[in-house]
């Protein structure tokens, strides 16, 4: 008799409900993943929208004087190089307000829409709720892209493309908090989610490195396939997503056969081998509920029976209302304003400021922006890990904010001395200033809509993480809008406002902080209060 393989036994160590919260938790982490892949290329795309017209003139201008003697005009290679080099609209000097207008239109409906979002997914199946949201975003990222292709210059176009994928794309977040709330409970919610939140950082390095790979050719690839993307991951969502651990009793209750649940004395299996059970490894007195991998006409493996016990009367959704009485939920939600105004002024000016800081091509610079989502992906599992230990959420984010703003100035001052600085410091600021953004996000959120108050309502969770979410997305909103207005004074403007965001981020958490500081119970203050 053969040894069982060790991937074998690893394998079937786990029991059925482990291999669904896995599933779960692999699928919504690469569910929202594309929702960010999806995001990501406007940012990349920026700098070839507008392009350093000047230094392409003194580049025709030398090819010119060089192939002619210099007996052409000084002043046609300059026209031409303008007609050329960018994209209009954005060809003319104000172009930051015009792409800084094009992040406010789908930030602003992303902001908007995030408030009736959640509302509106608690009272529809998740499932299918998700699926239609991620396949109207992948239509409207494309249409995007085809605006390369079709040679649409029309600034109106963009923008209404832009506010379409705003509010459709609202369907993501509130749906995969939910169900990753629905298969998590309490213990190591900070760890399992700030491992599970790095979907936002891998989202956008994924798509910096696709959006990248086609930006100096045809920067409409660059949208038409992270929109494809994320419509093929709506169809996996449409055929793999569970959104309740209760919707895979009801399955196994109505394919259950009637006399069926009677217990499995003999639990040897097959062969001798009682480790080929899927459902346990030790067999005991327990019932094995799963049949055999290598089923034998000999062998027979009843099914346990499972009853789904239904409450007459089913919890209502909560108010809008409601979820803003919940202990914590408004100050997390504008501290989240200010957290998310800063990270996303980030993800959508930080490859441009790259471009200008470092002189380097849109490709180079979109490739290094990765490097802020590599140190997001560190500072959010550190974030979680931390107050899980420490069962101080507002705490573990106070201090990351108060070490995030002199970073942030750190940062400005030293992008201009090399390449070499630049990378610890991108790594740094985006684990300072990720890490609070990805707890509040995720392992807060799901403590407030779980919050003793609701007792037991679970269908709360949508509305409180729409709400939380939403009033962060004012912020994501607010944040690349101002950056477009103040970088035209100077990117030092810029840093300022992060700096300041900050500060304000840390004072709206002062009560939660000093109510924890001074609470003998080791647990997040929402969970306790």
């Amino acid at each position: 008799m053969a040894p069982i393989p060790p991937g074998i036994r690893f394998l079937v160590s786990f029991n059925r409900d482990q291999w669904y919260r896995t599933l779960t938790f692999a699928l919504t982490f690469l569910l929202y993943t594309s929702f960010h892949l999806s995001r990501k290329p406007i940012s990349i795309v920026k700098s070839e929208l507008h392009k350093n017209c000047s230094a392409a003139a003194e580049l025709a201008m030398a090819g010119s004087s060089g192939a002619g003697g210099g007996s052409q005009q000084p002043g046609l290679p300059s026209v031409r190089a303008d007609m050329d080099c960018s994209w209009k609209p954005f060809d003319k000097s104000n172009y930051k307000q015009l792409l800084g207008a094009m992040d406010y239109s789908f930030l602003c409906a992303y902001a908007l829409g995030m408030y009736l979002s959640g509302i509106i997914g608690e009272r529809l199946p998740i499932r299918l709720y998700l699926t239609v949201g991620m396949l109207c975003s992948g239509l409207f990222t494309c249409l995007f892209g085809l605006g390369y292709i079709y040679n649409i210059h029309s600034l109106g176009f963009y923008i209404f493309v832009q506010v379409a994928n705003g509010l459709v794309q609202t369907t993501g977040w509130p749906s995969v908090v939910t169900c990753i709330g629905n298969w998590f409970g309490k213990g190591r919610r900070g760890l399992i989610m700030g491992l599970w939140n790095s979907h936002t950082s891998v989202g956008n390095i994924l798509g910096s490195l696709i959006a990248g790979y086609w930006v100096s050719s045809n920067w409409g690839l660059s949208f038409i396939v992270p929109g494809l993307v994320i419509a093929a991951m709506g169809v996996i969502c449409f055929l793999f997503l569970i959104e309740h651990p209760n919707d895979l009793k009801t399955m196994y209750a109505q394919n259950t056969s009637p006399g069926s649940n009677a217990l499995f004395k003999n639990c040897n299996g097959v062969s001798g081998h009682k480790d080929l059970f899927l459902q346990y490894t030790e067999c005991r007195t327990q019932s094995c509920d799963m049949e055999p991998l290598l089923s034998r006409d000999s062998v027979r493996v009843p099914v346990q029976q499972v009853v789904v016990v239904k409450s007459e009367s089913e919890p209502s959704a909560i108010s809008f209302m409601g979820a803003l009485r919940i202990p914590g939920v408004i100050e997390f939600s504008l501290c989240l304003l200010f957290a998310k105004l800063v990270s996303y002024t980030f993800l959508f000016w930080l490859p441009l400021y790259i471009t200008k800081a470092a002189h380097l091509d849109a490709k180079k610079a979109g490739n290094l922006s990765t490097l802020f989502d590599v140190g997001g992906i560190v500072g959010g599992v550190l974030a979680g890990v931390i107050s899980d230990k420490l069962g101080k959420r507002a705490t573990t984010c106070a201090v990351m904010l108060l070490l995030a703003a002199p970073t942030l100035y750190g940062f400005s001052m030293i992008s201009g001395f090399g390449f070499g600085p630049t990378v610890g410091m991108l790594v740094v600021c985006g684990g300072l200033v990720n890490g609070p953004y990805a707890l509040i996000t995720t392992a807060v959120s799901a403590d407030l809509g779980t919050h003793k108050s609701l007792k037991g309502n679970a269908r709360a969770l949508s509305t409180v993480t729409a709400i939380i979410d939403g009033t962060g997305s004012v912020g994501a909103a607010l944040g690349p809008l101002l950056a477009g207005v103040l970088s035209a004074g100077g990117w030092d403007r810029v840093f300022y406002m992060l700096m300041t965001a900050d500060f304000l981020a840390l004072l709206l958490l002062l009560r939660l902080v000093t109510k924890e500081l001074t609470s003998s119970k080791p647990h997040p203050i929402s969970v306790v209060e």
